[in-house]
């Protein structure tokens, strides 16, 4: 009898929105080359692009603050049309780089069957006041790994991280956050962020490993904006059982090697 064949769990690994354009051909030949082996899991974001449509259309996006100091897009019906319109056009574009690379790639949105979100906030600050607002935003709340379960060596799936709320409304949700479940979700024992910073920065200073402890003490004391949302999301899935999260702007094989970036680790 022939022993049933496994996959090792694929690379998950998150685009930022912010560093997409400043990706090169190296850098898409050293993840085709990762995933010649191993399934890849890609969650995109989408902040330079949308911002950019926005100023084509001069409809600049709008950031609301939550009474907790936490900023969001305010995300309406027509933002959700928009961010699945760049979405649509990033993924044009690596299809492209990886197909040509030898790799498949399929596009899966969140909120297709897969990424589950809980209610969000309702009030926010808008002109110095606390107003209560209809925002379709929603933190990310459970994965559904069944659509990523088949994928195999040579394939990739694009996620698109958007997701439905316990009412069935489509919502927009953090890309780092999704990335985070997803990757619980699927056993992977490695979170790769990709950003357009080379390190966590701590008082000024690169950090090349830390905790998941530190990371969250230095979350809550220090850190502001993107990165603040990058060590909640590498806390959570170090919580849900991913082995390390690595956080920089260089290859993946770099990153994974530890020779450049920030490790963030349970112990």
């Amino acid at each position: 009898m022939t022993a049933p064949t496994t996959t090792a769990p694929p690379i998950v690994v998150k685009l930022g929105g912010s560093c997409f354009d400043d990706l090169d051909g190296a850098w898409w030949d050293d993840l085709a080359g990762h995933g010649q082996h191993t399934p890849l899991v890609l969650v995109h974001g989408w902040s330079k692009a949308l911002r950019e449509l926005g100023e084509r259309t001069a409809r600049p996006p709008t950031i609301l603050r939550d009474r907790y100091g936490n900023q969001s897009r305010w995300t309406t019906p027509e933002v959700l049309d928009d961010i699945k319109a760049v979405s649509g056009e990033l993924a044009a574009d690596v299809f492209a780089r990886l197909q040509t690379r030898g790799i498949a790639v399929r596009r899966l949105l969140g909120s297709e069957g897969l990424c589950r979100a809980g209610a969000g906030e309702r009030w926010w600050w808008q002109n110095k006041q606390l107003v209560e607002l209809d925002n379709l935003v929603g933190p990310i709340t459970g994965v559904d790994p069944a659509p990523l379960r088949d994928l195999a060596p040579r394939q990739a799936a694009l996620v698109t991280p958007l997701a439905r709320n316990a009412a069935g409304q489509e919502v927009n949700t953090d890309a780092d956050r999704a990335a985070a479940a997803v990757s619980a979700a699927l056993g992977a024992t490695d979170l790769v962020l990709v950003t357009d910073v080379e390190h966590l920065l701590i008082d000024g200073e690169p950090v090349r490993w830390v905790t998941a402890g530190e990371a969250a003490q230095f979350r809550d004391r220090g850190a502001t904006g993107g990165m603040r949302k990058k060590l909640r999301a590498a806390c959570e899935a170090i919580e849900q059982g991913v082995g390390r999260v690595i956080i920089g702007s260089a290859p993946v094989s770099e990153l994974i090697a530890g020779r450049t970036g920030t490790v963030i680790t349970r112990t």
